[in-house]
């Protein structure tokens, strides 16, 4: 007795592999299909079967549309069957996609981020009176957390004027301001606060299950 065995080096590479080697049996032989109706009834069958042996894609917009386009891209864009949604091209698989804009050039202070900057042309935008004056001091007192979160202690608000200041172009003055901006020991109470908050509700949570213990041995 003679057994005609297939071995997997032997057979076509899948273009979808996660579907099997069953489903691409059934695009190919879809594809030798004489009549246009036959090539339709089984494509659609298809479809529904690639449908349930992805259940868990169901809830994905255009579930069905993700269907299809793999379809078409399994019998590698030759199947002729009529499809409810537009056929995917070749072409437009193949296409590459757009290069990602990356900043040109780096911050001149890195410890206040990138935000700061786009809050500052925000400002800038905007016609000068006192909602635009609240506006600054609001980026000046946000750039004064930034830099105490930059591993420091305290922070004179000239400083903080001053790199204002330098970040807006001269466009935007607060360094002859009487007005203070927000007490640094505030600001690291906050951040002391939530570093805090861990440790003690970790505590917290040992005295509880000790005392559990204790109540258990009695």
């Amino acid at each position: 007795m003679e057994f005609d065995l297939e071995y997997n080096s032997e057979r076509t590479l899948m273009i979808i592999p996660e579907y099997g080697r069953h489903i691409q049996k059934l695009v190919d032989h879809c594809l030798s299909l004489e009549t246009q109706e036959e090539r339709n009834v089984m494509a659609k069958a298809i479809v529904d079967v690639m449908g349930n042996l992805q259940p868990h894609l169901r809830d994905v917009p255009d579930f069905k549309h993700k269907l299809w386009d793999q379809l078409f891209i399994m019998s590698d864009f030759k199947l002729d069957a009529d499809s409810p949604f537009d056929k995917p091209s070749k072409e437009e698989l193949q296409e590459k996609p757009e290069a990602l804009a990356y900043p040109k050039s780096a911050s001149r202070y890195r410890y206040y981020g990138n935000n700061i900057q786009t809050m500052i042309d925000v400002a800038l935008s905007w016609e000068k009176d006192e909602k635009r004056e609240a506006l600054e001091y609001s980026i000046a007192n946000h750039m004064k957390k930034c830099y105490l979160n930059w591993n420091k202690d305290t922070v004179d608000d000239a400083v903080i004027f001053k790199h204002l200041l330098d970040l807006s172009d001269g466009n935007i003055d607060l360094t002859a301001s009487t007005e203070p901006l927000s007490e640094s020991k505030n600001l690291l109470k906050k951040r002391t606060t939530q570093q805090g908050g861990g440790a003690k509700n970790h505590k917290s949570n040992n005295f509880k299950s000790h005392k559990n213990n204790n109540h258990r041995k009695k």
